[in-house]
């Protein structure tokens, strides 16, 4: 474990135990009662080096790597304070075994950490859950996505996710994890089944908040779209993951017209200040459904979480104030 120092540069060797762990989750474990906010800074600065080299958040450690780390200042109230929080988060159970935690991430609510957010999903299992010996993330949820998130329990079950979400991400043809997410989209989305297959690309804005948009020399990224309900306004859509791009189901759908009801970064802004007036506060993305085998027992999983109520509640008034053209009465 770092020994956190006020005054000095500490270096750690990576070993076994701590090897494939991310950078950032490594050291919000580690350094207890550093600010979050300080642990990021100091990756992002540079003043965190591996091997001598500067690194990003991102970056999965090996056995060898040699860590160092500068002196960290200690945060007393603001940790007390962020503690109650964590613990107060209410984080549904959809599954749990000895290996593996499946979790309904509600909405407003980062997976972990950094980066402006004083806690995350993560932080809160491990306060609420004090005699857990390992919890980690398999994968990522937007912050403003609700649905099914997974937690390795073991490092064994987390490298086989990680190897698993991998080759799903790059749109290998034995995918292994079927991932369906509920989305409400702005229009008339016309086609009952369409494929879409569009590359995508990461940039930075001149803020530096990483945006990602449609481009030729972007990477491959495939989304199967079903239309569920429709009205005058909006369509309900099922959206299939077949690549695991960032902000994939965002921008295709962007970037075709549609964009996703309440999303600040990539939707209708002024159609955003409409919906939050008719009660539609976060943006209309769920992580509804989840097939795949169980990563060291082989046995399949099939994972379902519920529409949030406020997301229900929506569209029973959309259904009341307009007229449904396609779909099953909400």
């Amino acid at each position: 474990m770092v020994q956190v120092g006020k005054n000095s540069v500490t270096q750690q060797l990576i070993g076994e135990n701590e090897h494939g762990q991310r950078l950032d989750n490594l050291l919000l474990k580690q350094c207890k009662g550093v600010p979050k906010s300080h642990v990021y800074s100091i990756v992002r600065s540079g003043q965190v080096r591996v091997n001598g080299r500067r690194v990003e958040v991102s970056y999965r450690l090996q056995s060898g790597d040699l860590l160092r780390l500068p002196p960290l200042r200690i945060g007393g109230a603001e940790k007390e304070v962020v503690t109650a929080a964590e613990r107060r988060l209410h984080l549904p159970v959809v599954y749990e075994d000895d290996a593996l935690l499946v979790v309904d991430k509600p909405a407003g609510v980062a997976v972990h950490g950094g980066s402006g957010e004083s806690f995350g999903v993560i932080e809160a299992l491990r306060q609420q859950r004090p005699q857990a010996r390992f919890l980690e993330l398999a994968h990522r949820l937007d912050r403003e996505t609700s649905g099914i998130l997974l937690i390795g329990k073991k490092r064994s079950t987390l490298l086989a996710l990680h190897e698993m979400f991998r080759a799903g991400a790059a749109g290998s043809m034995t995918r292994v994890a079927d991932k369906r997410y509920l989305v409400l989209v702005a229009g008339r989305w016309m086609e009952p089944l369409r494929h879409v297959r569009l590359p995508l690309l990461k940039y930075l804005l001149v803020s530096g908040e990483r945006r990602v948009r449609v481009a030729t020399e972007g990477k491959t990224a495939h989304t199967v779209f079903r239309l569920l309900a429709r009205w005058q306004r909006f369509s309900l859509l099922e959206a299939e993951l077949r690549t695991g791009r960032t902000h994939q189901i965002r921008v295709h759908l962007a970037h075709l017209g549609h964009p996703v009801a309440g999303d600040e970064k990539y939707g209708d802004f002024a159609l955003n200040r409409v919906l939050a007036r008719e009660g539609l506060k976060r943006m209309f993305l769920h992580a509804a459904q989840m097939r795949l085998p169980h990563p060291l027992a082989g046995t399949e999983l099939q994972l379902k979480a519920a529409l949030p109520p406020a997301l229900v509640g929506f569209l029973q008034g959309i259904a009341a104030r307009e007229r449904q053209d396609h779909g099953e009465k909400i």
